[in-house]
């Protein structure tokens, strides 16, 4: 019920980004989605990708700071407050969320994001009967 992301932590400098970018390109991963965070020193450029283990080792073998984590990913309809009514379900529940982020693509809307409990994120999404994106179905976006 939830994919891999990658976290990596990049200097608010020019030329790191690009270096992320260039050597998943040399490794042909193909980037799906991503979004980065940046304060005055740093910026945590979080990505959603084609083969995350192996951008995992690539970047950390180039001594790249990058941490990979689980996170839900959702297919909603792409219609005005779809994404305030699901985040609603989670909230009534009791689920803080950490962070996330949404895009469209090919008429439906998909909200990335992780919260303070897995497990109770899951019976959430079960009950209310949402549309996960599992792993494997990535590339079909």
């Amino acid at each position: 019920m939830t994919i891999h992301q990658l976290s990596i932590f990049v200097e608010n400098k020019q030329g790191t980004l690009i270096k992320v970018l260039q050597l998943l390109k040399e490794a042909n991963v193909q980037l799906i989605a991503s979004t980065i965070a940046d304060t005055v020193e740093y910026g945590i450029y979080r990505i959603i990708c084609s083969e995350p283990d192996r951008a995992y080792e690539i970047l950390r073998d180039q001594g790249i700071s990058v941490a990979l984590s689980e996170v839900f990913a959702l297919e909603l309809d792409d219609k005005v407050g779809r994404a305030a009514d699901t985040l609603a379900l989670f909230s009534k529940e009791g689920i803080n969320i950490a962070y996330m982020y949404s895009f469209l693509l090919h008429g439906k809307g998909i909200l990335v994001f992780r919260t303070d409990n897995e497990q109770h994120t899951r019976e959430v999404i079960e009950k209310a009967d949402l549309k996960f994106i599992p792993e494997k179905d990535l590339s079909k976006y």
